[in-house]
């Protein structure tokens, strides 16, 4: 408290909440609803098999109808995507066992093993933004430090990873299509080579019913279309997410969970469609803060809680596609740098 000029005293303006303080009132939020999850199940996977049907029987009418429907299919693929990460993150159903085997499925959906993609992920939450422990569920990112000391051909083989043909172009189809073939990071505990043979198995299954009744159409104008597509979308979420510009990094001794939590995960305020389609996975600054509140509850936390829905950490669609210029982190200013940046940086360090 302290007094203005004429003696009227004037409140301190409120102080904002520590990110770890979050977690009492967040909490109020977890618990599922089992009908509501059987119902967002249901409008996800009922549409994604319509539309695959429709988009099959469209092939003797025009394949550029077959292409369209594939492509907003890929939207409910995306979708069908975001409650296996529920799942994933025991958020979906109260009943554990039927969470992993409602994500085990959809993981065959969406070419992901789940038990594999679970560990890497839980593995993402308890180490993002800390500096000394990248490199598994993450998109690689250097320090300008560590860039400037590489020779020329690792900076250019940096360059040609971070370039956005690579990151949303090449790169989802090769994770989704080649790596998750095999449980990458995983690879020593028969555990996860289990779910990664199972799902395979089950994907080939699937691939050979569609061949044999439809031949390569069905896969070459509506699986490989709506899953090329759908993957890069899931890559370029994930990847605004956590590379914008004032986005939180630290080394393991400054690094606190809470605090990467908050401060590390942007959220994307998307239209409301793109919302619904995504699973409100761009309001991901809550969800790394409590990964237990099931997607259909964060708009619940925004409303209740307004102090979560502001803040410079808000992306529209036009702010967020400057993220894909980022690519390294300066730990002096804190801030993710483009390659121009970083080279005038190091021309002029003050």
């Amino acid at each position: 408290m302290s007094k203005s000029p004429d003696s009227t005293p004037v409140s301190s303006p409120a102080q904002p909440i520590a990110p770890r303080d979050w977690i009492k009132t967040l909490a109020k939020y977890r618990e599922p609803s089992e009908l509501r999850s059987a119902y967002e199940l249901a409008i996800s996977v009922g549409p994604f098999l319509i539309l695959w049907a429709l988009a099959w029987w469209s092939l003797s009418v025009s394949y550029w109808l077959t292409l369209a429907i594939s492509v907003l299919n890929a939207g409910f693929l995306v979708r069908l995507f975001a409650i296996q990460h529920d799942c994933g993150h025991g958020a979906f159903f109260h009943n554990r066992a039927l969470s992993d085997w409602v994500g085990r499925i959809l993981g065959v959906i969406t070419l992901t093993p789940y038990d594999v993609w679970r560990r890497t992920h839980s593995i993402h939450h308890s180490t993002s933004g800390n500096l000394d422990k990248r490199g598994m569920g993450d998109v690689h990112t250097l320090t300008v430090t560590e860039y400037n000391d590489l020779s020329w051909v690792r900076r250019l083989e940096y360059k040609v990873y971070r370039h956005p043909v690579t990151l949303f172009g090449l790169g989802p189809g090769f994770l989704f299509f080649l790596q998750n073939r095999i449980p990458y990071g995983l690879m020593t505990s028969m555990k996860y080579w289990v779910s990664a043979m199972g799902t395979n198995l089950a994907i080939l299954a699937a691939l050979f019913v569609v061949f044999w009744f439809g031949g390569l159409a069905p896969l070459l104008l509506i699986f490989l279309p709506s899953t090329l597509i759908a993957a890069s979308a899931g890559v370029w979420l994930f990847y605004v997410q956590h590379q914008f510009e004032n986005t939180h990094w630290e080394h393991d001794g400054d690094w606190q969970l809470h605090d990467a939590a908050l401060n590390g995960s942007s959220h994307y305020d998307l239209p409301k469609v793109l919302q619904w389609f995504s699973a409100n996975i761009g309001i991901h600054h809550v969800h790394h803060l409590y990964s237990r509140i099931p997607f259909y509850r964060l708009t619940e936390v925004l409303r209740d809680q307004p102090e979560l829905a502001q803040g410079s950490k808000k992306l529209t669609i036009r702010q967020s596609l400057v993220c894909a210029r980022l690519h390294l982190w300066d730990e002096n200013s804190k801030r993710l740098l483009s390659f121009s940046q970083a080279r005038a940086l190091k021309a002029d360090p003050a």
